[in-house]
């Protein structure tokens, strides 16, 4: 039983017993090896391209954060160059308010009419500019991170 068995799986193509059923057989099996191997590859070349994609995403979302972090720190110092620019704007305020209390009263003491300028409430109205606007220079290099 076990030579039947060793000669039907042999798959020799000078036993003549071999039938075209056994010829077929082998056709099919084969095929399917060459089948298989195919698939192998495919899905290694796949795999090989989606280690190629994850090397790119990575390096790309490496640049993404330095550059949300180039990002970030240049708000903070602008941030912080705008809260200095408020604290001044505000000691300016106050500054000119003793000024025009000094001209109420030379214009009381003096009798003279003195043109006294409104101080604005950078606070109600923080986008009205009570001087002229002026272009500001800004430098392209500001913008890059």
């Amino acid at each position: 039983m076990g030579s039947v068995r060793r000669r039907a799986s042999s798959g020799s193509d000078s036993d003549p017993r071999c039938g075209p059923a056994d010829d077929r057989k082998r056709k099919r099996m084969e095929s399917n090896r060459e089948s298989a191997r195919r698939s192998r590859m495919r899905k290694q070349k796949q795999m090989e391209d989606l280690v190629g994609e994850l090397g790119q995403l990575q390096q790309a979302n490496g640049q993404l954060a330095a550059s949300i972090d180039a990002a970030a720190q240049k708000y903070a110092e602008v941030e912080s160059a705008n809260n200095v620019l408020r604290a001044q704007a505000a000691e300016l305020a106050d500054r000119l308010r003793s000024l025009n209390s000094v001209l109420e009263i030379v214009q009381v003491v003096s009798g003279l009419a003195v043109d006294i300028p409104e101080v604005p409430d950078p606070l109600m109205k923080p986008w009205q500019f009570s001087c002229p606007i002026q272009p500001i220079m800004a430098s392209a290099d500001m913008f890059e991170c």
